[in-house]
């Protein structure tokens, strides 16, 4: 049985197809078009899916979409009619993109599948299509925002039962979910509504501290180490009542996400004494203390949530999903609480991860399939390595078309021994191998590497090649049988989505004279023996390397242990500022050759910055995707 998941006219769009249980190919649109975050139906994506699968449209036998359109639509015009005649403007917007698109969905859908039907079948018949297009009515299923990331969550996870907990801006009406997963169910037990939401809080912060909403927010947890709580107390008198069950309360005097156009109110603008920072001006520390106090803020919510989830489902496992469960470092303060003795997160926990967790849902809640837990495998996400690969002779088709210099290295020790010198040299390495990664992390697959070890790496590499700010912090990827000599941790980690201290014999403690330092004065001080990775509060977001699910990037950083001595590199997505993280051969070399990159390794392909012709972008980034 085929089933395929859309998620897509919101943000992050995506497509996933799963073969009864297993997961065949998951990938966001945003990858092929180019345009960060994209939002447009993903004909690219699904494309894909079926290639990688090799069957056609009229082969797959369920197609489900994330969400149910008519219950947004009604939180919609239920929130625009009782805050009128206040954000007239913002309805006036919103109203012909859901009465053209968004509101006859299944026949939105229908048209869209049907263009890629007759794309991918040009020589049928009008009727043909007709027919087709007919056949698809019978195909579509529709699931809840929060049932999709719950399902996401809990079906791939190694868990028979867990309790679940989906946190993010907001779905149809839900903004927080308590859930609990046993074997193929999946029983939702509490929920807390739209306009109450953690999601939208950070997002109100970050759309304050001057940082753009939806994908600033990584940003402000960044930022966090740099400042202290000083707010906290003042966001819970005046913003948001936390109870001990975790529940909570936004005071929406000081919001205006509701109907407005900004997220913040002028009462807002009032408590903090300033209007938002204007984009790109200087920060200060009053940023700083900002990101710090929702970040604890976060931390709390989260904290009380888990205890209560485990209270009412008894369950030792806690799974969770939502753009909220990507906040690594609330993550850890849930995992250093041991509230729970197993925890599972999603790598695609926003909205992208919806399409694949909608395709669950379907499988195991609706159509009662058995679900079968393989006591092998560390979970069904196949280390999130489900998106394209290309072949040795398209790479080289491309390297050829634009003249590049390289060398194909035949044997895989000659290549990992080679790229393990240059990263013990100090050199940046793109590195572009296999299957794209599902899900808003690099994982060793399309990743800019680098030594951990060295004092100017985290700042030579966000200013010369990522083109971002110099305080954002890299992840080291560790082997996971070392894990535990170099950090607090001593479980898996393998999606980048868990933040741990250093260890302290790996710690340099700092000077009286550093420690009177402030904000981003911080930055340039070695703090451990792997200060490209090490936070300013002396932590690393950890992704744990295995040899099972990702053996090449394993292979390289054992090497690169034997030749130094540390079994962890810094890692960081493959991506400059406002391009989303690579897909093709093209994206790597255009991207190794915009910035100050040194090397690049395509699979088998090596090759030098110096060494290359001059390069000329001629591309058009609106075209289509190219499959092989």
């Amino acid at each position: 049985m085929y089933i395929l998941g859309i998620s897509a006219y919101y943000h992050d769009s995506s497509a996933a197809l799963i073969k009864d249980e297993e997961i065949i190919a998951a990938a966001q649109e945003e990858r092929f078009t180019r345009i960060k975050q994209d939002a447009k139906f993903p004909k690219n994506a699904i494309k894909y899916c079926l290639q990688e699968a090799e069957i056609t449209l009229d082969e797959v036998d369920y197609i489900t979409f994330y969400d149910k359109p008519f219950l947004k639509f009604e939180r919609l015009l239920e929130t625009y009619l009782s805050e009128a005649p206040r954000g007239i403007k913002s309805f006036m917007m919103s109203m012909p993109i859901w009465l053209k698109d968004k509101l006859y969905l299944k026949e939105t859908l229908s048209r869209e599948l049907k263009d890629i039907f007759e794309e991918l079948n040009p020589k049928l018949s009008e009727k043909e299509l007709k027919a087709f297009k007919k056949r698809l009515q019978c195909k579509f299923m529709f699931g809840e925002h929060h049932q999709s990331h719950a399902a996401s969550a809990f079906y791939p996870s190694p868990f028979e039962d867990s309790a679940i907990l989906t946190i993010d801006g907001v779905g149809e009406w839900a903004t927080t979910s308590l859930a609990y997963g046993k074997n193929n169910k999946i029983e939702f037990l509490k929920e807390i509504n739209f306009p109450h939401s953690l999601g939208l809080l950070y997002s109100a912060i970050t759309y304050y501290i001057g940082f753009k909403v939806n994908s600033g927010e990584y940003k402000v947890m960044g930022l966090a180490p740099y400042g202290e709580p000083k707010y906290a107390q003042l966001m819970k008198k005046h913003i948001i009542d936390i109870k001990e069950d975790g529940s909570f309360k936004l005071d929406m005097s000081y919001f205006n996400y509701t109907t407005g156009l900004t997220m913040t109110s002028e009462k807002f603008h009032k408590l903090f004494n300033a209007p938002p920072r204007e984009k790109e001006s200087i920060l200060t520390q009053k940023e700083m203390d900002l990101a710090a106090s929702v970040q604890a803020i976060t931390e709390e919510v989260m904290l009380k949530l888990a205890r209560h989830a485990k209270e009412v489902t008894g369950s030792n496992n806690l799974c969770l999903a939502g753009g909220v469960a990507l906040n690594c470092v609330s993550n850890g303060e849930l995992l250093r609480a041991n509230i729970f003795k197993d925890i599972w997160i999603q790598p695609a926990a926003g909205d992208a991860g919806g399409s694949l967790g909608s395709v669950y849902s379907v499988y195991y809640q609706e159509l009662n399939n058995i679900r079968n837990i393989n006591p092998n495998e560390m979970d069904k996400m196949k280390g999130a390595f489900l998106g394209p690969k290309f072949s040795k002779a398209k790479i080289e088709k491309y390297l050829d078309s634009v003249n590049a210099n390289y060398k194909h290295i035949d044997k895989e020790e000659e290549l990992i021994d080679i790229v393990s010198d240059e990263l013990k040299n100090t050199k940046v390495v793109g590195w572009h191998y296999d299957r794209m990664e599902f899900g808003p992390r690099s994982l060793g697959h399309r990743s800019i590497i680098a030594d951990a070890r060295s004092k100017k790496m985290q700042s030579t590499i966000n200013i010369k090649i990522k083109y971002r700010e110099s305080f954002r912090p890299f992840a080291p990827s560790v082997l996971r049988e070392k894990v535990s000599k170099w950090y607090e941790l001593d479980v898996d980690s393998p999606y980048m989505l868990l933040v741990a201290p250093v260890k302290k014999e790996k710690c340099y403690e700092m000077t009286d004279e550093q420690n009177k330092l402030l904000g981003i004065e911080k930055l340039n001080i070695s703090r451990s023996e792997i200060p490209a990775v090490t936070h300013i509060d002396y932590s690393a977001r950890i992704q744990t390397v295995h040899k099972e699910t990702n053996p090449r990037y394993h292979k390289l950083i054992s090497k690169f242990e034997e030749k130094t001595g540390c079994a962890t590199i810094a890692n960081t997505s493959f991506n400059v500022r406002g391009e989303p993280i690579v897909c093709t051969p093209e994206d790597s070399y255009r991207g190794f050759m915009r910035t100050e990159m040194d090397v690049l390794v395509i699979d088998d392909f090596v090759l030098y910055k110096e060494k290359q012709p001059k390069y000329e972008d001629k591309r058009n980034w609106q075209d289509e995707f190219e499959l092989d």
